[in-house]
């Protein structure tokens, strides 16, 4: 009986035909399910890539590179009216950079400028440059510990003992250049400040305009001429648009052969200013401190 068993077995395996070898050697194997990507799937994903480089963007903004619009022409010819120029915020400056800096103690006296949330998020997110109205853009002359004075025998800005040769960023005009200061000042840059210009020294509110400024009872005199280096952005790396004036930027040569600076005080030393040294105080500050800026070719930016 077992054998009777056995051979019907035998008989059941053998009826059930082998699948037929594939000619072209590939053998069945189980499907995975296709994934099905409509019109809605490709448009997560193509969303999704937005996003990440929107924040990509936002990042870079914010701790690494900025633009700017330049609004005046206290910089020309080395920047001009509406360049859009590119700020590193964390790469070092040196003497002789372009930086922008926060406004340190209300230089620009001007209002702010009201603009739509649209181009809030576009500012925020580094597409758009910064449209911000308390920012400025100028050229380090000191550093902390410099001595700089105006003049020289030849009329040119001594750093630490060693005129400057500022021919090559001055602003010009139907070829004649500014000179370097139509005002004298001498000065000892504090510790944590710089001391800043603007290359078109006939048009530009600097560090100069502001020695005489009124100063609180807990302030040295002149102190508003300096620059926190708490409120520079960054140094200015070149001009990004427009492209016929693309532009990478570097220290002029001149400030190579500045000495070191010597110990920084804690306070400003100001030996020279451009306003009288009798206390005055009210119209009459003002009305002396604008015929002296005028008489020298200085009038606001």
């Amino acid at each position: 009986r077992q054998g009777r068993e056995d051979q019907g077995e035998a008989r059941e395996r053998v009826s059930q035909p082998a699948a037929a070898p594939d000619p072209n050697g590939a053998t069945d194997k189980p499907k995975k399910p296709q994934r099905k990507q409509g019109f809605f799937g490709f448009l997560g994903e193509f969303a999704l890539i937005v996003l990440i480089a929107l924040v990509i963007s936002a990042l870079i903004r914010s701790f690494l590179v900025q633009l700017f619009i330049i609004p005046s022409a206290s910089m020309e010819n080395t920047l001009a009216i509406g360049d859009r120029v590119v700020v590193v915020k964390t790469a070092s400056y040196h003497r002789g950079d372009v930086v922008v800096f926060k406004d340190p103690d209300n230089w620009l006296e001007s209002t702010p400028v009201s603009v739509g949330p649209l181009r809030e998020v576009f500012e925020f997110l580094g597409i758009a440059p910064a449209s911000s109205t308390d920012h400025l853009v100028k050229r380090v002359i000191g550093v902390p510990g410099d001595h700089v004075r105006c003049c020289t025998a030849t009329g040119q800005i001594a750093v630490n003992g060693v005129a400057l040769d500022e021919r090559s960023y001055l602003y010009s005009a139907n070829g004649v250049q500014v000179r370097p200061s139509d005002i004298n000042f001498d000065v000892v840059v504090p510790a944590g400040e710089v001391f800043v210009l603007g290359d078109n020294r006939s048009d530009s509110r600097d560090s100069r305009y502001h020695l005489c400024d009124a100063v609180g009872a807990n302030q040295t005199p002149g102190q508003n001429a300096f620059v926190p280096e708490s409120d520079i952005t960054g140094p200015v790396v070149g001009i990004a648009m427009p492209f016929d004036r693309l532009t990478r930027f570097h220290i002029p040569a001149s400030f190579a052969s500045v000495p070191a600076p010597g110990p920084a005080p804690a306070t400003p030393v100001v030996t020279e200013k451009p306003c009288w040294p009798a206390p005055m105080s009210g119209a009459a500050l003002v009305s002396r401190y604008e015929t002296a800026l005028c008489a020298a070719g200085l009038g606001p930016v």
